[in-house]
């Protein structure tokens, strides 16, 4: 998969890697809304933990979001650019790692989809970026959490939010996608790479230096400050 735009990770510290455009092509299952290229974020721990705390609830109920490791971690500018559009007022929902706390969850996806971006990707922002013609979104943030608006100029690494639980979202974590425009309902999904990263594959305990590329499916990754050479 070539790569119609490079970003730099939005976020600091350690994070797992799930629907990876690297195991599949549309990552997500679909095309719909942008998502043919979209990756997701789970925020971990040193030990590679979503959530230091199991308990009852962990088994058979729902969970505090405040319980994982990502809820409140901030979200950065993965470029510069220009902010096209910003969505707050979702509620973060209660995390689900008991399976029986998923049926219910399941039951209202029909619903999620009919109320569009705002019911999938909960508070979400889209940044047009400075080489034009190509959007970010960035979505599932924490309500309340966002530090800049329609129409502000931001550049790569700035905090513009909080990771949450809002829209399509059984546990805190961080959606990222590339899109051809503003309007999810009808833009399509741009290839996208990102550089400068640690990264743990699966199973391994040795991580690689990656200057550019698409994070591994189950791999955990961390952005480093230096350009790896």
């Amino acid at each position: 998969m070539s790569a119609d735009v490079e970003l730099a990770l939005p976020f600091r510290d350690r994070w797992l890697v799930q629907n990876s455009p690297a195991r599949r092509v549309p990552s997500h299952g679909t095309n719909l809304l942008g998502t043919r290229y979209a990756i997701d974020f789970v925020g971990v721990d040193h030990r590679g933990r979503t959530a230091s705390v199991r308990d009852w609830r962990t088994v058979v109920a729902t969970e505090p979001p405040e319980r994982y490791v990502g809820f409140g971690r901030q979200v950065l500018a993965p470029a510069g650019g220009v902010v096209a559009g910003v969505h707050d007022g979702e509620l973060d929902h209660r995390g689900r790692r008991s399976q029986l706390t998923l049926v219910p969850y399941l039951l209202r996806q029909g619903a999620r989809l009919r109320q569009g971006p705002p019911g999938l990707a909960g508070n979400h922002l889209i940044m047009e970026l400075e080489q034009g013609g190509v959007f970010v979104l960035l979505a599932h943030l924490r309500a309340g959490s966002f530090r800049v608006g329609v129409g502000d100029v931001v550049q790569t690494g700035q905090v513009i939010a909080q990771c949450g639980n809002s829209g399509n979202s059984t546990e805190p974590h961080v959606h990222l996608q590339a899109m051809d425009g503003p309007d999810a309902t009808v833009a399509r999904g741009v290839p996208m790479a990102f550089w400068n990263f640690r990264e743990w594959s699966r199973g391994s305990d040795q991580a690689q230096l990656r200057a550019v590329g698409v994070p591994g499916e189950r791999s955990i990754i961390e952005a480093v400050d230096a350009p790896v050479g």
